[in-house]
């Protein structure tokens, strides 16, 4: 509400001013009743007379004395929301050490100090092991830390959406207050332009019309009155007024219902906080997958410590033994790796006008099965545009959308004199862009900005015109009538203009312009006229009439101004679709993504919308009101949404709306909710992902949801779509890459333990070393590969299907296994062509630097070669280019020249315990390290015969 300017007066009964007593004095106001008004009071009061509404909430017309006002506020409280409880920073944090691989991780570190303090003599090798496994849980935590760090600030901005002062009657006088001390009974004012800062009850209004967007979803302002309201639907009473909503036009005195958490406004606040985060698939997956990794790591490490202590092995040894497997086996890169290949995902769908503002989010837009999507705004302009202009016998369409008056009537002529009388009889104001850049804008109501811009595409100059034909006088537009008229002074003469709903308007019209020549209205071309108004509106088109009257003597009196109309024509109009649109929903059609539009907008305009975007094609779409869904039990609605067929829900809430995501959700879908206004944020927080508006949204909605489109469009959620499945094919890809080579690290130990021999042929320094010097950049690398071609044209992956699939792990197993082969071969060759027996070896030995030095240099080169293999499923590397991921090749190189330095520089071989290599070792090991490509193509060659083979599949791995 506006929060400076003169304070509205306020009129008594009779209209002579402020109520006063016999005295002159302010009359006293009811007395304090020192409590709420009774419950349930404001749910009945909307079908009460205004003048029974002072009694039943103890007030009157005159107000509440300021007593009874500080009464009342102790009681219900102040009329604000309450804050959201954060966790502070410090638990944020702590939390990211919460993680299975991180307790795994940090356990084992203990334990490792735990063992250099009983060596005796300790190995700085146990104390250095121990700090890098510290080292590399803080790493992963504050990126973790980092990259997911979103507060929670539904509620912050929920209460920001409430004015600060508000106009009241206090005391019998006029006053402003603090929003924050309204209580109920308070008589406050409002006009164009404020915001409603309680439930109200309206007892007197002037042509007021609000937008109930941000409660009710509808796109269009609506009419409110003083009149009774039988209806028992609170939201749909139109003498009620809902905390946050807007004023459009006039102006009204109302009677707060309620406020705070007691209000609509309160309860989507109650809904919003009270709606859990869901967990993502990735989420669910990698928790799933941090269990079975850690368990495996364990166990794996609790049976070669058993294994080794009969051996004659020390206990303290046999426990860094059986780290170093737990080590080798734990992916420590994986946490980072996963984080950072998530934010380039959100990097990339920024690029395309989608922000995402939780990580995980990403990867959730690719397993999604259904969108529940909101009509205005996302599917449309949220612009309202003529389209078509109906004179006699003859329809004129009109080009261009939206508020920019670029665009064409065809033959507009005969259309001219009608869309003058349409723009002049219009408070409305048309605004150009700023200097700064934008779009073009409309003041005042949206109906009537479309009609100036299509006057203006008529070729009329408003500015002049209206200087030509200066107002006089106006008859604002009423609900009951659903007319307004102005009264023009032209050359001499006035002449009335008309507007409304065209059976309002017709049934005052004697005659119809036809061709430049009036006509008398005959019984015949009445119907026809109503016939074509039906119709545009079953197009799902706004339809007005447009008439005017010479006006035969003094104007001022409405009925005789409105009366005695010659028809002009009709117009026609629409919150057009978004050009793109279409191709996205067919786009998700074909990923098998099912589309269900929820809107609070009519059955009919949401039908119409819904059929020129795609989203209804046949001729028969389930068409379900929110008053439907009451009457529905739950195991009914699981039936309904079960249904395959296209469904549009419309004039639902907030609760619908849960209810509805939470019944798809119990059917096992992913569900993607979008929308923009705050009855849609309990929906887009329980939703698996949130995808709020960012141009036209409110703030309430951006702060519950996962991602906003920056541009509104919907066909930014198809495009968020396509790269988020490409997300979920990289995590397999760099997962594949990543296990693999635990593999190779676990083989090796395990062989050496069961050979007998003493030492290990790969220490746990070596394997961090691996893992994070050598493994992360190229996973990374992998996480940014584009799209796969065809990836929009398969179903979405199964909710329950699990990232180590049947197929993910045998390909593990298979390039884990070669590289395992590999290196393993290569460690016992050359410990057997020393001739030193497996006893006598130690650690300082430099036969055995040489061989784990071979054994990690092996595993390394293997890498290189096989991020080049796993970059494709089905086609050859050679096909898409064996050096079409740059920055796949500089992470490759970076890893060998890492390995390199490990191996030369004294500093490093002092800490990893590696020696210097050969040429010629080099070239053996790039012999092997090739042999996981080679043997990857071959599969890949027999997958893409196989597939082209008779009754062969395309999904064949």
């Amino acid at each position: 509400m506006k929060s400076s300017g003169p304070v509205k007066a306020f009129r008594s009964p009779d209209g002579r001013g402020p109520a006063a007593s016999a005295s002159g004095r302010a009359a006293p106001g009811p007395p304090s009743p020192g409590c709420r008004p009774p419950p349930g009071a404001g749910a009945e009061v909307h079908a009460l007379a205004a003048a029974d509404v002072f009694p039943a909430l103890r007030t009157s017309a005159r107000g509440l004395t300021s007593a009874a006002a500080r009464d009342r506020l102790a009681v219900a409280g102040p009329n604000e929301l309450p804050a959201v409880r954060r966790r502070p920073l410090w638990r944020q944090l702590a939390a990211q050490f919460t993680d299975l691989f991180a307790v795994v991780l940090l356990v084992a570190s203990g334990i490792t100090f735990l063992a250099y303090a009983l060596q005796r003599p300790r190995e700085p090798g146990t104390a250095q092991l121990a700090v890098a496994i510290v080292c590399v849980v803080v790493l992963n935590a504050v990126i973790g830390f980092v990259q997911e760090y979103s507060a929670e600030r539904t509620a912050q901005t929920l209460q920001a959406m409430v004015p600060h002062r508000c106009r009241v009657l206090r005391d019998a006088r006029p006053d402003q207050v603090p929003v924050r001390e309204l209580v109920p009974g308070d008589v406050v004012a409002l006009e164009a332009g404020d915001t409603v800062p309680a439930d109200c009850r309206v007892v007197e209004a002037h042509d007021l019309t609000v937008s109930n967007a941000a409660v009710t979803g509808e796109s269009e302002p609506v009419p409110r009155t003083a009149e009774a309201d039988a209806t028992s639907e609170v939201l749909q009473a139109h003498n009620r007024l809902f905390m946050g909503t807007d004023v459009i036009t006039g102006t009204t005195r109302a009677v707060v219902l309620a406020t705070g958490q007691a209000t609509e406004f309160g309860r989507i606040f109650r809904l919003t906080a009270a709606a859990p985060r869901q967990k993502t698939p990735l989420q669910r997956e990698v928790a799933w997958m941090a269990r079975r990794v850690a368990g495996t790591a364990l166990a794996v490490g609790l049976v070669l410590f058993a294994v080794r202590l009969p051996t004659g092995q020390g206990f303290v040894s046999s426990f860094v033994f059986a780290l170093g497997v737990m080590v080798a086996l734990v992916p420590e890169g994986l946490p980072a790796t996963l984080s950072v290949s998530l934010a380039l995902g959100v990097r990339r769908m920024a690029r395309h006008q989608a922000l995402v503002k939780k990580l995980v989010a990403v990867e959730a837009l690719g397993s999604t099965t259904v969108v529940c999507t909101d009509k205005t705004g996302t599917l449309t302009q949220a612009e309202m545009t003529v389209v078509r202009i109906w004179g006699w016998d003859e329809e004129h369409t009109v080009t261009g959308v939206g508020y920019e008056p670029s665009g064409q009537v065809s033959d507009p002529e005969p259309v001219r004199e009608l869309l003058r009388s349409a723009a002049l009889c219009c408070d409305a104001r048309l605004l150009p862009p700023p200097a700064g850049g934008g779009r073009w804008r409309v003041l005042g109501d949206t109906t009537e900005g479309a009609l100036l811009v299509a006057a203006v595409k008529a070729g009329l100059d408003m500015a002049a015109e209206e200087a030509a034909a200066p107002r006089v006088a106006e008859h604002p537009f009423d609900s009951v009538r659903k007319l307004m008229s102005t009264v023009h002074e032209e050359g001499g003469t006035r002449r009335v203009r008309v507007k409304g709903a065209p059976m309002e308007v017709l049934d005052r019209c004697l005659r119809l312009e036809r061709e430049g020549a009036v006509v008398e209205l005959s019984g015949a071309q009445r119907a026809r006229i109503g016939a074509v108004a039906d119709r545009m509106a079953a197009q799902g088109l706004r339809v007005l009439a447009v008439a005017r009257r010479e006006a035969t003597g003094p104007s001022g009196e409405r009925d005789r101004d409105e009366s005695d109309l010659t028809l002009l024509g009709l117009v026609g109009m629409m919150d057009p679709p978004r050009q793109e649109v279409r191709a996205a929903v067919d786009a998700c059609r074909r990923a098998g993504i099912r589309i269900v539009m929820v809107t609070g907008d009519h059955p009919l305009t949401a039908e119409a919308v819904a059929r020129r975007v795609g989203i209804v094609r046949t001729a028969t779409p389930l068409v379900v009101t929110g008053a439907k869904l009451d009457a529905l039990a739950d195991a009914a609605l699981d039936r309904l949404v079960a249904d395959a067929g296209e469904l549009l829900l419309c004039r639902v809430s907030p609760e619908h709306k849960m209810r509805v995501v939470t019944a798809f959700q119990r059917r096992g879908e992913v569900v993607a909710v979008t929308g923009d206004g705050a009855n849609d944020a309990p929906a887009l927080k329980h939703a698996d992902i949130g995808v709020a508006m960012g141009a036209s949204g409110t703030d309430v909605a951006r702060e519950a949801a996962e991602m906003v489109l920056l541009d509104d469009s919907f066909a930014s959620v198809a495009v968020a779509v396509r790269l988020g499945r490409s997300v979920y094919q990289n995590i397999r890809k760099f997962l594949v890459y990543l296990f693999s080579h635990n593999i190779g690290e676990l083989v090796p130990i395990l062989a050496a333990t069961f050979a007998g021999f003493p030492l290990v042929p790969i220490t746990a320094v070596q394997v961090l070393a691996i893992d994070l010097g050598s493994d992360v950049l190229p996973a990374l690398a992998l996480g940014a590969e584009p799209p796969e071609s065809g990836v929009m044209d398969r179903p979405p992956r199964p909710r329950h299907e699990r990232l180590f699939s049947r197929a993910v792990v045998r390909r593990i197993l298979f390039l884990g296994g070669i590289q395992a082969v590999g290196v393993c071969a290569v460690f016992f060759w050359h410990i057997h062509a020393s001739g030193i027996p497996y006893a006598d070896f130690t650690a300082d030995d430099p036969v055995y630097r040489e061989a784990i030095t071979l054994v990690q240099a092996g595993i390394v080169v293997s890498q290189f070669f096989n991020a080049l293999a796993v970059r494709t499923e089905r086609e050859s590397v050679l096909t898409v280019g064996l050096f079409g991921n740059p920055p796949l090749i500089a992470a490759g190189l970076f890893g060998l020249a890492l390995m390199a330095a490990i191996s030369y520089v004294p500093l490093l071989q002092g800490v990893f315990n590696t020696a210097a290599l050969t040429a010629g070792d080099w070239a053996l090991l790039a012999a092997v390290g090739v042999l996981p490509l080679a043997a990857d193509e071959a599969r890949k060659l027999r997958l893409r015969r196989r597939a082209s083979g008779p009754g062969g599949k395309g999904d064949v791995r």
